[in-house]
């Protein structure tokens, strides 16, 4: 099986309701940071893909899709090794990814650095070395280079991503668009919309204070 769709948006573009609409759609299974928690031997498979390592079969095996990170950090290479895979970028305003991220994805690192269980503490430096210091330099606290950073990586992927391949998505947009862009039926059920900064506050705090 290979990859048909990868997501080239950051974490906090809605990339888990994303997961679920292509997943509804045909495209199963799709790989999301999530599937880290329920596989954590991947921890150490991406830490081997950013040494150069690259066994993306290991990773990717059963998944037709794959979205959020870590898998954003690699689309450049994922360019080549899925030469008939289509890219979504999924657009969010920039101040409101970054304020999102802030009380979601970065708060959670923080914290599970500190984190009682093995496997979160596995997971949370993987996350570190791939996302804080490999895209961000490790300054996810200042707001104006981690926008810079966000704005660049959607230059970036318009620049290189041949237009027949590239889906420019905004999930406020629903079924309508994904669908027309990838050319299939609309569902006839309603457009995921999950994970809140809310909804994750409260998986998170599930997932750690048992091991605390």
């Amino acid at each position: 099986m290979s990859l048909r769709i990868i997501g080239a948006s950051f974490g906090r573009t809605a990339s888990l309701s994303l997961k679920k609409a292509l997943e509804i759609l045909g495209y199963s299974k799709c790989y999301h940071m999530s599937e880290v928690v329920t596989n954590p031997e991947h921890s150490k498979l991406w830490l081997r893909a950013w040494k150069g390592d690259f066994i993306w079969d290991d990773i990717f095996n059963g998944y037709q899709a794959a979205v959020d990170w870590p898998v954003a950090a690699f689309w450049p290479q994922l360019i080549e090794v899925y030469p008939k895979a289509k890219f979504i970028l999924s657009l969010r305003e920039p101040e409101a990814w970054y304020e999102s991220a802030k009380n979601t994805i970065f708060k959670s690192m923080d914290e599970g650095m500190h984190s009682k269980n093995p496997e979160i503490r596995k997971r949370i430096l993987m996350a570190k070395e791939i996302i804080v210091d490999g895209t961000f330099n490790g300054k996810l606290n200042d707001k104006k280079h981690c926008i810079k950073i966000y704005n660049e990586n959607i230059a970036r992927c318009k620049q290189e991503i041949e237009p027949g391949r590239l889906i420019i998505f905004n999930p406020k947009d629903g079924w309508g668009s994904l669908c027309k862009q990838l050319e299939c039926p609309i569902p006839n059920v309603d457009y995921p919309f999950i994970n809140t900064t809310k909804e994750f506050e409260e998986r998170w705090r599930s997932r750690k204070n048992p091991a605390d």
